[in-house]
């Protein structure tokens, strides 16, 4: 898997199919992308972050600052070490529930979850999130093809991966 577009585009990203993570889908992440474009959202947090590409593609398109939440070790290490090819950009991994992390409230100009399947309450994952948005900032949620839109998502099918996005107005 490698970097899409902006500074650090190429870079290839290690992954390791040891790993209990599903990475997001390269045509799904240009995708996703294309529609952030001018991209301008300093802060990004990485919910349930697994190979951590969705942050490492925000860093290459001109983030500042990526916070890396996941739960299991072995993939943060990963992580970390994938982010030492990118300079210029200060991360922070956090080996924690998403749900104990989000109670700090912290905010953030753009919120990407890919939480595992069929193991959330989205709507209430969903309202947790969104509480730590900035104005104007974007939350992405992936999920299945079969999960209804909520809260009058922004909803985009891709295969059978389905995104739904909000935009705090």
């Amino acid at each position: 898997m490698k970097i899409l577009a902006g500074r650090f585009k190429g870079i290839p990203i290690k992954m390791s199919k040891k790993m209990p993570y599903r990475p997001t889908k390269s045509r799904v992440r240009k995708s996703i992308f294309d529609k952030l474009v001018p991209f301008h959202y300093s802060s990004v947090l990485d919910l349930f972050s697994g190979s951590g590409i969705m942050g490492l593609e925000a860093s290459s398109r001109g983030a500042s600052f990526v916070t890396f939440v996941e739960k299991h070790g072995k993939s943060l290490a990963l992580m970390k070490e994938n982010s030492l090819k990118f300079h210029g950009v200060d991360y922070s991994f956090i080996k924690m529930d998403v749900f104990s992390f989000l109670k700090e409230g912290r905010s953030f100009d753009l919120i990407f979850a890919d939480p595992p399947y069929g193991r959330f309450d989205l709507k209430t994952l969903v309202e947790t999130i969104y509480e730590r948005l900035n104005k104007n900032g974007k939350l992405i949620l992936e999920c299945e093809k079969s999960q209804a839109s909520f809260f009058d998502a922004d909803m985009t099918d891709y295969g059978n991966t389905r995104i739904l996005t909000w935009t705090n107005l």
